[in-house]
Parts: C-alpha cells; sequence; structure tokens
C-alpha cells in the first residue's frame, strides 16, 4: 500500500563475512554527498528494471525494458560522486550496467534481440543460488589479481549487458558466447563491474571479490 524499499540480505552478508560492514543507503538524493563522506565503498546492487536509454544516447529498441527513473537517478549521481572521491566502487548486474553508462558506455537492451543468438541462456531457468555457465577472466587486470582465476563457474539474471565501453573502462571478463561479463576502471585503485551475482558465494572466486 505504501511505497518501501528492500534488499535481499545476502548482500550485506556476504559483504559482512568478507570482513566489513554493511549499511543501506535509501535513494535520496539531497544525501549523496554525506554518503560519500560516510562510506569506504559503494556496491551497487541489481534490480528487476532497466535503465532508461536515454541516459546513454538511444531511444527504447524492445518492449522489455522496464525503468525506474528514481532510483536510476539516485543511483547514477552517488556512483559519478563516489567514483570522483576515489570510494571503491563495486557494481552487480544492473549495478555493472549503471557503471558503465555513468562512464559514458551504452548496453545491449534485449540480449536475445542479438542478430548472433546466444547458446547461453543469460536469464537462468534455475535457482539463482546454482551457476549457469562459466566465465573467462582476462589476465593482468583487478579482478584476475583478486580471484587468481582464470575462469569461474557463476549464476546468470540478466537480459541486458554492456555493449560500448564507457571512458576508462576495460573487460575483464567475458562469457563463451562473447557477451561482456565483467568491467573495471583504469584510473582507479577498485572500481568493478560484475554481470553476475556473487552474493551469492557460489563460486569460490566469489567471496574474494
Amino acid at each position: 500500500k505504501y511505497p518501501w524499499f528492500a534488499s535481499r540480505k545476502n548482500y550485506s552478508e556476504s559483504i559482512e563475512k568478507a570482513g566489513g560492514i554493511s549499511i543501506f543507503l535509501p535513494s535520496n538524493l539531497k544525501a549523496v554527498d554525506y554518503y560519500t563522506d560516510l562510506i569506504d565503498g559503494l556496491l551497487i546492487t541489481g534490480g528487476d528494471f532497466d535503465i532508461d536509454p536515454k541516459l546513454y544516447g538511444e531511444k527504447t529498441k524492445s518492449n522489455k525494458v522496464t525503468t525506474k527513473n528514481h532510483r536510476t537517478v539516485f543511483e547514477f549521481e552517488i556512483t559519478r560522486k563516489a567514483y570522483k572521491k576515489q570510494k571503491s566502487i563495486l557494481g552487480i548486474c544492473g549495478g555493472q550496467q549503471l557503471l558503465n553508462v555513468v562512464m559514458g558506455g551504452t548496453l545491449i537492451q534485449h540480449i536475445p534481440d542479438l542478430k548472433k543468438k546466444s547458446i547461453i541462456k543469460h536469464e537462468q531457468l534455475n535457482p539463482r543460488n546454482q551457476p549457469s555457465h562459466n566465465i573467462l577472466i582476462q589476465d593482468n587486470t583487478k579482478l584476475f589479481e583478486i580471484t587468481k582465476m582464470t575462469n569461474m563457474y557463476v549464476n546468470s539474471a540478466h537480459h541486458q549487458a554492456v555493449e560500448k565501453l564507457g571512458k576508462n573502462l576495460i573487460v575483464n571478463a567475458f562469457a563463451e558466447d562473447g557477451i561482456i561479463e565483467g568491467i573495471e576502471s583504469t584510473d582507479h585503485k577498485f572500481c568493478l563491474g560484475i554481470q553476475w551475482h556473487p552474493e551469492f558465494l557460489i563460486d569460490k572466486g566469489d567471496l574474494k571479490i
């Protein structure tokens, strides 16, 4: 009946298992400066919605695109400010996509619409706490430095993906069909985007991230 905020608790639990302390931030634009002074790092969670294509200079191309503009405006601003203040940033699933757009990149609006059809089901049918496909981690990246792994077996819950990379971003992981599964900044101490959901702690590399 009334508006509410919600997030799966495994986002905060996985941070705590890794030794951190988690707080949730309501979508309050007026508090962005306070929030970014308060925190050491920003985790941008996923969600069952998409970024308005207008934010990356495109018209909506798919009827599968749904938006939550109030949330996106807040997340866009706090990510931009956290990046400027050199706060550690981890974008998960839709959070990776948002990070790419903040940096000036674009998105594939609906993966099944690609001319080259994927053999990988990026919106897996099995439960999210189970893996569904491999990813290939690139050498000489922060993600490789963290995980010490060249591949991981991950879950998958997305119909969009990074297309054109934003400024000062590189790809650190691909799916075997070529879809970008991870990105990172080349001019920031810790700024990663991850297309899967490592908070489910499925692969041994997830907790390291």
